[in-house]
């Protein structure tokens, strides 16, 4: 099979679809691997290491697209990829559709297959290609929540693990998955007060079990939730419906209550947000304020560092793009019900019943066994 690996064109997005390892074992196989130059530049990989992989190098984007029969990428497909889609064609990317009709509508008229990693399901029902991702953006969520927090970038003025006599930062976190609980251990260890919400008991006496006395949970009400959001001065939103739009679990009357100089960061900004303030902001240009709390809500998160991102996803997807290379993409969803639940658009249609609810649209639902 040809695959090709377009240089990615997202606001700031610095990763890449594979690594040079990822190309290797494809053309060791016997597959051709088509990479448009430059797309390792983000990650510190010249052209010449993946010409030494095996791969081909081509000079624009649109001889990506036409040569690859698989196209592996990173972030959804902007409009003018889209427009090089083409049917017969398989996509296997971050799609987030939920949260996004003008890609939906792309992708639809298009006619091509997109396989999107974050409904991919593992036999567990975790989800294999979004965890690292979501580890990584937890993390960050720390981070570029803390340096928010400092008076010259608009926050409260306050250090997240304080110092001796003075007290730390109050963070909250809603959300007890992945993100959340990556979230929690860089805000425990630096020392912050931690307190993580979720709707689920099972997960809250994990994470007790895990943090012991440095982390207080809670469970998901909205009573509890205005209460915490108000007394706190970092909110990490980190809530994940797979394939839906994220609930708004704080409102716009939540947000007056709360501290001027306070910080929300919405991880889950990729389908939709849990804030109802939240909307998309980028790299460039990442927070903005609303009734003085500050909003970081940058829809490629993990592409700030994005050589350890890169080689986190490629550890995840490769398998993934091993199997539909060798098999064929229809083959390989037969014998894989995990991969199945990727398939989000099929000869036009959504096909993922969740994803087509939240765009308002009718579902059809490929059944693997009859597709050609």
């Amino acid at each position: 099979m040809r695959i090709g690996v377009p240089k990615e064109i997202k606001n700031n997005e610095y990763r890449v679809g594979m690594v040079p390892a990822g190309v290797r074992e494809l053309t060791s196989a016997g597959h051709e691997v088509v990479v448009e130059t430059g797309a390792g530049s983000g990650i510190g990989v010249d052209d010449a290491a993946y010409k030494a992989a095996g791969a081909s190098i081509a000079n624009t984007a649109a001889e990506v697209f036409k040569a690859g029969e698989l196209i592996v990428k990173v972030k959804e497909p902007q409009p003018n990829e889209c427009e090089m889609l083409r049917s017969g064609q398989v996509l296997f990317t971050y799609l987030h559709l939920a949260a996004d009709p003008v890609q939906a509508q792309g992708l639809m008229k298009s006619k091509a297959t997109a396989i999107a990693y974050e409904t991919v399901t593992a036999p567990n029902g975790s989800l294999p290609l979004l965890t690292p991702m979501s580890e990584v953006a937890g993390r960050m969520s720390i981070q570029v929540g803390a340096a928010s927090l400092q008076k010259a970038n608009g926050g409260f003025g306050v250090l997240l693990g304080g110092v001796p006599g003075v007290q730390p930062a109050k963070v909250v976190i809603l959300g007890g998955g992945v993100a959340g609980k990556h979230a929690a251990e860089m805000a425990v260890g630096l020392r912050a007060d931690v307190t993580i919400v979720d709707r689920s008991l099972d997960v809250l006496r994990q994470l007790s079990a895990t943090f012991g006395a440095s982390l207080l949970t809670a469970y998901s009400t909205t009573e509890t939730v205005e209460r915490l959001v108000r007394e706190a001065d970092l909110v990490i939103g980190a809530v994940l419906v797979a394939g839906a739009a994220a609930p708004k679990l704080v409102t716009r009357a939540m947000l007056s209550t709360m501290k001027r100089g306070a910080v929300l960061v919405d991880i889950s900004i990729d389908q939709g947000g849990c804030f109802e303030t939240s909307r998309p902001t980028t790299h460039a240009d990442p927070t903005f304020v609303v009734d003085g709390v500050i909003h970081y809500c940058v829809a490629n998160m993990p592409g700030a560092v994005p050589r350890t991102s890169t080689f986190a996803l490629t550890n995840a997807t490769l398998p993934y793009v091993r199997a539909l290379a060798d098999l064929g993409w229809q083959a390989a969803l037969k014998r894989d019900s995990g991969l199945a639940a990727g398939l989000n658009v099929h000869a036009g249609e959504i096909t993922h019943e969740v994803v087509a609810r939240a765009l308002g649209l009718q579902a059809r639902p490929a059944t693997v066994s009859a597709i050609r």
